[in-house]
């Protein structure tokens, strides 16, 4: 059952990608350039978004950091001012880190919960008064498969991810009858610039055009929660589902912790 409206067309659509310089994210604006939508770029590094975006010259390419709500609110007005309002937010950025339980890092933990989390609820916030006062609009939030159930090697990035899902949850049942769309988007392992930090086999590992093919699928069947590669997220889905007992059996016995 479609949750949210269907979105088959995206010719004239007006999209925000926030944390569109590299991995999903780009690979995402790229496919919606070419489907005809109306694209904004966001992510810290102006030369990034220069680099990977300059043969676009219709794409927008607007610097802002999430923690920096100033910045993202200048994006925000930028977006309004060319175009006359904002259709989807897309909350890409992210930032994770290996962390094992004995080896803990204050520090990293603090940065992957502000950037994952916190950022996207800073995204959100800043869109959310333009959505009201167009009559709606969308949003759509990168979470993880690793947000699912608690896995090893992912202290502090699996409990952000975690938060997220239970954010675009909340939204969702709140935002629904004024109109606003929310969409969970929960990939699975893809080959990323994050993902090349990890020093263990990542199964049914995808690229990142392949995760910007599923998520708009996802969008054409109005779905809640888009997550892929799906013989992977089914199975870890199934696994959080069981008592903790033979839960923690399967996790240890499929990734070797």
């Amino acid at each position: 059952m479609a949750l949210n409206p269907p979105i088959r067309d995206w010719r004239e659509r007006r999209v925000w990608i926030v944390g569109g310089s590299t991995g999903i994210g780009a690979a995402t604006a790229e496919r919606l350039l070419a489907a005809g939508a109306r694209v904004a770029v966001s992510a810290r590094s102006a030369d990034t978004l220069q680099a990977r975006f300059a043969r676009h010259a219709e794409c927008l390419r607007l610097p802002a950091y999430v923690l920096d709500v100033a910045t993202l609110e200048a994006g925000l007005a930028a977006i309004v001012t060319r175009w006359g309002g904002l259709d989807l937010a897309i909350a890409c950025a992210g930032t994770y880190r290996e962390m094992r339980a004995i080896a803990p890092d204050r520090e990293a933990a603090r940065t992957i919960g502000r950037t994952n989390f916190e950022g996207a609820f800073n995204v959100y916030a800043t869109c959310l008064p333009q959505w009201q006062s167009q009559g709606g609009g969308a949003l759509a939030l990168v979470s993880s498969a690793a947000g699912y159930t608690g896995l090893p090697n992912s202290l502090a990035y699996g409990a952000s991810k975690a938060a997220l899902i239970n954010l675009a949850e909340s939204l969702w049942l709140d935002l629904a009858r004024h109109g606003i769309a929310v969409t969970l988007i929960n990939p699975g392992f893809v080959d990323t610039p994050l993902t090349a930090q990890n020093r263990f086999h990542m199964p049914a590992m995808i690229s990142a055009e392949a995760a910007a093919h599923e998520i708009l699928r996802g969008f054409a069947r109005g779905a809640f929660e888009i997550h892929f590669p799906k013989r992977f997220t089914r199975s870890l889905k199934l696994i959080a589902m069981l008592p903790h007992a033979l839960r923690f059996w399967c996790i240890r016995r499929f990734t070797g912790a």
